[in-house]
C-alpha cells in the first residue's frame, strides 16, 4: 500500500497560537468599534495588475445558458469599496484570498488576508493604528518609518525616482538577479527586483518597519501625492525581512481609476497575459462616491508565522497546497 502524508502540517500548539492571535485582532477593532464584514470569494471580474493571476471557475445555473465565469479574489477589497461606498463605515475582515502564483516557505495559493478601511484617515493615521495592532500581536517595539526613496537611496545608493536604467541595472550587481536585471526594460520591475533582493533583507528586522510614498507609477488603488506627483500615498510593512501588508491612502476617482484598470490590460496584452475584465460594479460605487479613507491588506499567515517564530507558512497553517 502506497502511504500518503494526510495529516495537517501545523502542530497543534501554534494552531492554538494562531486561534489566541485571530481573538487579538477582532478584540482590537471591537475596542475601535470598526464592524466586521463578510464579502464574496468570487467575483465576476479579476484584478488587472500585470503582478497578480487569479483563479478562474465556471458557474452553471438554473436558466443560464452557459453559465458564467467567476473569478476567486485576491483580496476582498473591491467588495469592501462598495459597502464603504454605500455608508457602512470602518469595516474590517478576515477573509480567504487566492492567488495563482507561487508556493512555498512564505507563499500559499490559498491565504487568510485581515484586510480594513478607515473613513476620514489619510495614510499616516492608518500606520499609526496598525502599529498599535503591530506591537500587541507581534510584542514588538514602536515600528520604524521611512519613505521608499529613502529606503532605496541608503541601501543601494541609487535614487529610484531619478536614476537612469543603466544606474537601476548597476546597483543591483551582485544581488543575485544580473542576467535577468540586464534582459528586463520595464523600469517598475526592474525597481521591484531591486527592492526585493536588496531592500527587504536589510530593513526591519529588529521592529516592523513602514516604508511610504512608492513610486507614482507603482500606485495601484493609491492617490498620488499632491506634495510631490512622483510618488503615492502608499505604504507596505516589513519585518525580518518578510513584507506584511500593503495599504493605501485611496483614490476615489473613478475615470482615473479606470484609466490605471485600461493601462493595466494594456500591460498584460503586451506581456502576452490574458487580459481581465474591468470591475464595472467598482467603478460604479467609486462614481457614487468612496468616502476620503484609507485602507490596508495584512496576510494573517505570515503574522502568525512571525509572533509564533516559526520557520514557514506550513507550520501556521494546517493543509499548504502540496497537501490541500
Amino acid at each position: 500500500m502506497t502511504s500518503i502524508a494526510w495529516p495537517p502540517t501545523a502542530p497543534l500548539a501554534l494552531l492554538q497560537r494562531r486561534a489566541q492571535l485571530l481573538a487579538q485582532i477582532r478584540g482590537f477593532f471591537a475596542e475601535r468599534q470598526v464592524l466586521e464584514v463578510d464579502t464574496p470569494t468570487m467575483a465576476s471580474a479579476g484584478v488587472t495588475d500585470v503582478h497578480l493571476e487569479n483563479f478562474k471557475t465556471h458557474f452553471v445555473g438554473p436558466g443560464m445558458a452557459g453559465g458564467i465565469e467567476l473569478y476567486l479574489q485576491t483580496s476582498p477589497e473591491f467588495h469592501m469599496k462598495r459597502m464603504l461606498a454605500a455608508g457602512y463605515g470602518a469595516i474590517y475582515q478576515i477573509a480567504k484570498a487566492y492567488r495563482n502564483e507561487e508556493s512555498g516557505r512564505l507563499h500559499n495559493p490559498e491565504f487568510t488576508m485581515l484586510e480594513w478601511y478607515r473613513p476620514g484617515f489619510d495614510h499616516h493615521q492608518l500606520m499609526d493604528e496598525m502599529a498599535d495592532l503591530l506591537q500587541l500581536v507581534l510584542n514588538t517595539a514602536p515600528p520604524t518609518r521611512i519613505t521608499y526613496q529613502q529606503a532605496v537611496s541608503s541601501t543601494l545608493g541609487v535614487c529610484p525616482l531619478t536614476a537612469s536604467l543603466t544606474e537601476l541595472r548597476q546597483a543591483g550587481l551582485g544581488l543575485g538577479a544580473d542576467d535577468l536585471l540586464a534582459r528586463e526594460t520595464d523600469r517598475d520591475t526592474i525597481l521591484q527586483l531591486l527592492f526585493a533582493l536588496g531592500v527587504e533583507p536589510r530593513i526591519g528586522q529588529l521592529e516592523p518597519c513602514f516604508v511610504y510614498d512608492f513610486p507614482a507609477s507603482q500606485a495601484a488603488l493609491a492617490r498620488i501625492s499632491p506634495q510631490d506627483a512622483r510618488v503615492a500615498e502608499r505604504f507596505e510593512v516589513y519585518f525580518k525581512g518578510i513584507e506584511l501588508a500593503n495599504g493605501f491612502h485611496e483614490l476615489s476617482d473613478e475615470r482615473e481609476q479606470r484609466r490605471r484598470f485600461e493601462l493595466d490590460n494594456q500591460a498584460r496584452e503586451a506581456r502576452g497575459l490574458a487580459t481581465r475584465p474591468i470591475d464595472e460594479y467598482l467603478l460604479a460605487a467609486l462614481a457614487a462616491g468612496l468616502p476620503d479613507c484609507a485602507g490596508v491588506a495584512l496576510g494573517i499567515d505570515r503574522l502568525v508565522m512571525l509572533a509564533a517564530g516559526a520557520e514557514s507558512l506550513d507550520q501556521v497553517i494546517a493543509f499548504p497546497v502540496t497537501r490541500a
